[in-house]
């Protein structure tokens, strides 16, 4: 079998524009392959993506139960140690015990109830930044609609001050750098500078609502306790940025991913225009799967697996692609179609297993007010120039999208 590196190229502006026909060509050539430049087994199909994300010999990491030298890896360097404190101390990051324990604490703050509370607030918002963007004759919807709706709806919810907003967004930039793949001295220089000034200023936030709590996540955090067990500080931090990050990161890129598309497919746009009300719930879905906002997620195998006869050793690392399962005809009748009626919809943008996102319905919230909004506001909508794709590939965005209504 030809190396994957032969179809698979996520540095490549041309692979990061339209990564699908490669997918493709990757699950015609099987289930499993190794990607020599990132030292990855790239796995494509939905079936065992969902299956892997289930599966315990695999986990986001191996510290829990090996050494570096034990796994055969290397440790990060020292100067990577802001970065590192950061984010595997949050739970996306861990596995069980200390993954389960986080993770209950943060459900009994991050209730649904708390989500749908927040409704009002969410929509309110999108209105409104829908409304200055109408009133403007157009502009960039990432910048004016995509971006400040999740950061402001995930900072109110933890109770960061409306002055300091301005400061997530780059902090966040900066740290998700280091999620692409062999990410450059650059690129991490930036995320340690960000995890330190980040973790310092939640810090301060934290210590102010043990001082006075709030109605507020943070001080849910604080508060939280389940059978003699709380978060340290630690965790706690660790905690809140990842909600920060993951909880507008994928909102972000969804938003405009999705209106690219749908801009790319005028009959499907016409067609939610007209059924805004009818559609729009599966819609959401269909923008989720069509063009993924996390194209990849990775795992390390913490005991040898089989794949399709291909032994994945212990101390391998696979790389779960979700852009291309979200494709797999397998699953999907006409993948490669935009069908926002399409009801048999298992896309697995929110990940599966015990790692499944415990933002999706705050997520799922804010893609419905914002496409509502624009919808209702802005019913002639329209593209006035080509986006230009962020070079990442890991996290897939756009670097604007300029509109004109």
């Amino acid at each position: 079998m030809a190396g994957a590196q032969a179809v698979f190229d996520p540095w490549s502006p041309d692979f990061v524009a339209d990564p699908y026909p490669a997918y493709a060509e990757l699950r015609a050539r099987g289930r499993v392959q190794h990607f020599e430049p990132s030292d990855q087994w790239l796995v494509p199909h939905h079936t065992d993506v969902s299956a892997l994300l289930r599966d315990r010999r695999l986990g986001r990491t191996y510290r829990h139960r090996f050494t570096h030298e034990e796994f055969g890896r290397t440790a990060p360097p020292p100067e990577h140690e802001p970065f590192h404190v950061l984010n595997d101390n949050g739970m996306l990051d861990l596995e069980a015990p200390a993954h389960t324990r986080i993770r209950r604490l943060v459900a009994k703050a991050f209730t649904a109830r708390t989500v749908e509370r927040l409704r009002p607030y969410v929509e309110d918002l999108a209105d409104r930044l829908v409304r200055d963007l109408v009133a403007d004759g157009g502009g960039d919807l990432a910048a004016r609609v995509a971006e400040p709706l999740p950061v402001a709806v995930i900072a109110e919810m933890l109770g960061v001050p409306e002055a300091d907003r301005h400061l997530l967004r780059p902090w966040s930039a900066a740290i998700c750098g280091m999620y692409e793949l062999n990410p450059s001295a650059g690129t991490a220089r930036r995320a340690v500078t960000a995890s330190r000034e980040f973790s310092g200023y939640l810090r301060e936030l934290i210590a102010a609502r043990r001082a006075v709590p709030g109605d507020d996540l943070v001080s849910g955090l604080i508060a939280a306790y389940d059978e003699g067990e709380s978060l340290s500080e630690q965790e706690m931090v660790s905690t809140c940025a990842l909600l920060l990050n993951a909880g507008h990161e994928a909102s972000v890129n969804a938003t405009v991913n999705g209106w690219y598309a749908l801009f790319r497919h005028p009959a499907q746009l016409a067609a939610l225009r007209a059924d805004p009300a009818g559609l729009l719930p599966t819609a959401v879905e269909e923008l989720l799967r069509y063009d993924t906002p996390l194209q990849l997620f990775e795992r390390w195998v913490l005991d040898d697996i089989e794949i399709d006869g291909t032994v994945v050793p212990r101390g391998s690392e696979v790389a779960l692609l979700f852009g291309s399962a979200n494709r797999d005809p397998a699953v999907f009748a006409r993948p490669d179609e935009l069908d926002l009626t399409r009801k048999d919809n298992p896309h697995i943008s929110f990940s599966a297993g015990i790692h499944y996102c415990i933002g999706a319905p705050l997520a799922r919230l804010e893609l419905t007010a914002s496409l509502a909004a624009l919808l209702r506001r802005a019913p002639s909508l329209r593209l006035a120039a080509v986006p230009e794709r962020k070079p990442n590939f890991v996290i897939r965005g756009l670097r604007g999208l300029l509109v004109e209504v």
